[in-house]
């Protein structure tokens, strides 16, 4: 019988090829195809591109059921995002990416939760053995879900500020210090008021980070002296925002500047503009937290703090995978911090501040 060329011998044969056969093809010994999966340690850059080769030449994955067995570890591990009117769903999309990528460098894979089953989802989970540790995206200020994290027993970081958090990891980013690099470039480009939409009138804010943006921006205006106004909002969307634009443009024609701290917001109050003819970099002014990208895909670039959604899951991911390797001490508490700000198009260059 004719033999398929090119193919090797374990797929000819319907085997599945297993990490000796890879040590074979790629020439090193099975506990370096392990070192380059888990990267517990170092292998030289040759190596791992000629064990990556083999992987790859052998359509080679490891056998996750085998691995649990052999461990009671399941190299899985849950992110547990919260979907929801105050989450932008696209601006969740950088991080969630980042986690995984991250996890797959170091043989995890990722188990993504969106379920709205609140603690009860976490115990479940860890009731099944169906993950070794969790990240915890978008928590809230009094998160019903910290009691359940701190009681499964397993590695847990928390992406976002809880007022309590237990004693478990947490990463967040410093918005505060974001919110006064946009005010101060509103400050040092001869602005006289600055605006900002702020949360649902009457109701708490929920994140910590929004907190301290709002915060941030108003002592860093008093501490220039200028006015800043927040305008909250009494009905969430669209509709929402308009129904705030008289009051947000109200100092339209003498040194306005806007910030927004939500990509969607800043989408809308740029059509807002557009429909009143008022021309950004112009008329007034625009500086946002948002993303680079972000930033980039409006017609008119956007002044922008960087949020670094990929560093702060790179970072939320090392905290966790030093836990997983077994190193021990107290709860961190660690704040990305801004890069910095990047003017574009839409600051408008006043007259020397006073």
């Amino acid at each position: 019988m004719e033999q398929d060329e090119g193919q090797p011998s374990e797929q000819r044969s319907g085997r599945a090829p297993t990490s000796k056969d890879v040590a074979a093809l790629a020439g090193v010994a099975q506990s370096t195809v392990s070192a380059v999966m888990s990267g517990k340690r170092s292998v030289s850059p040759e190596t791992r591109r000629r064990v990556e080769t083999a992987m790859r030449e052998l359509r080679y994955q490891p056998n996750a059921g085998a691995r649990t067995l052999r461990t009671s570890k399941t190299n899985v591990i849950a992110l547990v995002v919260r979907l929801g009117a105050e989450i932008d769903a696209a601006e969740s999309v950088p991080y969630i990416d980042t986690v995984i990528e991250q996890a797959r460098r170091h043989d995890y894979d990722v188990l993504v939760s969106t379920q709205r089953e609140g603690p009860g989802g976490l115990t479940r989970l860890a009731g099944r053995s169906l993950c070794d540790a969790f990240v915890l995206m978008d928590v809230q200020q009094d998160d019903d879900r910290i009691d359940a994290a701190h009681d499964l027993r397993l590695p847990v970081v928390l992406v976002g500020r809880p007022e309590d958090p237990r004693g478990l990891d947490v990463l967040d980013f410093d918005t505060r210090r974001s919110a006064e690099l946009l005010v101060d470039e509103l400050a040092l480009t001869g602005h006289r008021h600055i605006a900002m939409l702020g949360e649902l009138a009457g109701e708490r804010e929920q994140f910590t980070f929004v907190r301290d943006f709002y915060d941030g921006a108003r002592e860093r205006a008093a501490a220039h002296g200028i006015d800043l106004t927040v305008v909250p909002r009494h009905s969430e969307g669209w509709e929402g925002v308009v129904a705030c634009a008289d009051r947000l443009l109200a100092h339209a024609g003498d040194r306005l500047g806007l910030v927004t701290r939500a990509p969607q917001v800043t989408e809308w109050l740029v059509r807002i503009l557009h429909d009143r003819q008022l021309v950004l970099g112009r008329d007034l002014s625009l500086a946002a937290l948002c993303t680079d990208e972000t930033a980039l895909s409006f017609r008119r670039p956007i002044t922008n703090v960087s949020p670094r959604p990929r560093t702060v899951s790179t970072r939320a991911m090392s905290l966790l995978l030093e836990r997983l390797d077994g190193v021990g001490g107290p709860a961190r508490l660690e704040l990305v911090e801004p890069l910095g700000l990047m003017r574009r198009a839409t600051t408008t260059l006043f007259d020397a501040p006073r």
